[in-house]
């Protein structure tokens, strides 16, 4: 037996580990998730998501629903920190070309039981003003 390690350096997130009950990857910048780029958040319904900055800059933004439609709000990760994504809460990623982050979610974390919600341009603007 033997200690293993893992890595990605590709744009995008990749899955890295996973057994029964968890899974690690890492996420990199992709276009989807720089400020230019977002239009939607997504929410896990069943788990929660964790976020460790490793390099560069991410912003966590998230939405609540609410009598009044969405109401936005932004967290500036700093590195070294655990960020933990309730399950339901909307959120996404903004991070710069030189981000590398890590997160653990529950293995059965999958399209089946997460939404994505694509945003309207006044909803990007909000957005991208908080990033």
């Amino acid at each position: 037996m033997t200690i293993l390690n893992y890595e990605f350096t590709g744009e995008g997130m990749q899955r890295v580990f996973e057994n029964e009950k968890w899974t690690v990857g890492i996420k990199n910048w992709k276009p989807a998730n720089d400020v230019t780029g977002i239009d939607c958040l997504e929410r896990h319904n069943l788990t929660d998501e964790l976020f460790v900055l490793v390099e560069g800059a991410c912003t966590l933004v998230y939405a609540n629903e609410t009598d009044n439609g969405l109401e936005f709000g932004a967290v500036k990760m700093e590195k070294d920190k655990v960020y933990n994504i309730p399950a339901t809460l909307w959120h996404n990623t903004i991070t710069q070309k030189d981000t590398k982050m890590i997160l653990i979610e529950d293995s059965n974390t999958s399209m089946e039981n997460s939404d994505i919600l694509n945003l309207d341009e006044a909803q990007i603007a909000k957005v991208r003003g908080l990033a």
